[in-house]
């Protein structure tokens, strides 16, 4: 039944069938949502431990397998960075910590030895600790991973800063943390990073700070909105900044009821701050995976993953959705559960829309189902493994209406696909596992 279930959910290739759904989703969005009260929200003390966790299946040692081939093609020996997409030589610091997180996983689920590990561990943080930075401060938001020219990030020769992302650095901040406290004896290598960098710049008055370069010009800027800013402000807390407001997933929310089920938004959207304020699966699983919802409240994951089983139920189209590398134009998109107002929909962070390449995630199939272990997560997570296996590595995803996989293969993807069965095989959130301590407020660095 599972299958037939799962067969009939991408078979019907008609257009009809595709304004049918998109009808549909139109008609989920109601406003305002079904609100989560305060107490409802808080954040439990005690990490969350998924139901299931425990030892992997055979099945599941296959798939960190599977994913662990990406990084191993990927791998650029002298500067130990790893391709964000498979193939071509840039990297983002987003998508190096998703390496990051793929070395620890394939050493403790032992796929990479512990010699091999600690020579690719050691590499990498040469580098991230001697690196060439925006104007002496922060990490380029893209490097030529072979060479570790700061570049734009489709032109690999051309040398270009174009700015820091605070987000990006939030996340390789938790897993620098993860490393530091798992493998104490890598600890001055790990503050020799954090000392080549100007963190004091990515904080002011408690909120992140990015830049970006507009026209030549250099802008300073808010960086972040409900979900990742979050996420990425716990990683900057973990070395004492100050981002106290950065971290209150309660200043900006509201809700919008999607299929029924109240999702939590940001309200700070594109028409009044010039940003986009995208509802994502992504930084709920990463949160949940590597804290226990320490950062923001699993009430909210739990209407984000609600609402993709609620369209399903209706549509009968399998839905797990994030941000993610595209095979084709743009190559990059945000599957969003609501954005600027609008309900699933597809678009670039310049508003273009793509709804036709929309798509199933694999990183995001699998997060939740090692999270949450239900009959859909089930579901999700059987399709994925039917369907998405490469020689390379994992698929993206697989396309609602093209009814075809999206061949992009990306570090990330595969890297949250290892952290996740690693966290499965653990048992506990990998902040907790590793043992990370939190700051002391004595030692802060304030902004």
């Amino acid at each position: 039944m599972l299958k037939t279930e799962i067969s009939t959910s991408h078979s019907d290739t008609s257009g009809n069938a595709v304004d049918a759904i998109a009808k549909l989703d139109a008609q989920s969005l109601v406003l305002p949502g079904t609100p989560i009260t305060p107490s409802q929200a808080i954040v439990s003390k005690t990490a969350y431990i998924a139901p299931g966790v425990g030892s992997l299946t055979p099945e599941e040692n296959a798939i960190a397998q599977q994913a662990w081939l990406y990084f191993q093609r990927n791998w650029n020996d002298t500067t130990g960075l790893v391709n964000s997409v498979d193939g071509f030589t840039s990297v983002t610091m987003w998508d190096q910590a998703a390496a990051c997180a793929a070395l620890v996983s394939a050493r403790e689920l032992k796929i990479l030895s512990a010699l091999e590990f600690e020579a690719k561990m050691s590499r990498m943080l040469q580098t991230l600790a001697s690196m060439p930075l925006y104007k002496g401060e922060l990490p380029n938001k893209v490097y030529n991973s072979q060479t570790l020219i700061p570049i734009n990030h489709d032109q690999l020769e051309t040398k270009a800063e174009i700015g820091w992302s605070a987000i990006d650095l939030g996340r390789m901040a938790i897993w620098l943390k993860i490393v530091e406290a798992k493998y104490p004896h890598l600890q001055s290598k790990i503050e020799a990073v954090w000392q080549h960098w100007q963190v004091q710049r990515l904080t002011n008055n408690g909120q992140m700070y990015g830049t970006t370069l507009t026209k030549g010009k250099e802008q300073y800027h808010q960086e972040g909105r409900l979900g990742y800013e979050n996420y990425a402000a716990y990683g900057l807390k973990m070395w004492g900044l100050n981002v106290k407001q950065a971290l209150n997933y309660q200043s900006h929310v509201a809700f919008a009821n999607l299929y029924g089920k109240g999702v939590p938004y940001d309200q700070r959207n594109y028409e009044n701050s010039g940003a986009n304020n995208y509802v994502l699966s992504e930084p709920y699983i990463l949160d949940g995976i590597e804290t226990g919802f320490q950062v923001l409240p699993k009430a909210y994951a739990d209407r984000i993953l609600a609402a993709q089983e609620a369209r399903y139920l209706t549509t009968k189209q399998l839905t797990a959705v994030t941000q993610d590398s595209l095979d084709r134009p743009p190559y990059f998109v945000y599957n969003s559960l609501f954005v600027n107002g609008e309900a699933w929909a597809t678009i670039t962070d310049t508003h273009t829309k793509y709804n036709n390449l929309r798509f199933l995630s694999t990183k995001v199939a699998i997060g939740w189902h090692v999270l949450y272990n239900t009959a859909y997560t089930r579901q999700l997570f059987n399709f994925v493994l039917t369907n998405l296996k490469s020689d390379k590595g994992w698929y993206n995803g697989f396309y609602e209406s093209l009814k075809q996989p999206n061949q992009a293969l990306t570090a990330n993807n595969n890297g949250l696909i290892l952290e996740s069965l690693l966290y499965k095989q653990v048992g506990q959130p990998l902040t907790v596992w590793a043992g990370v301590k939190s700051p002391n407020p004595a030692a802060k660095k304030s902004s």
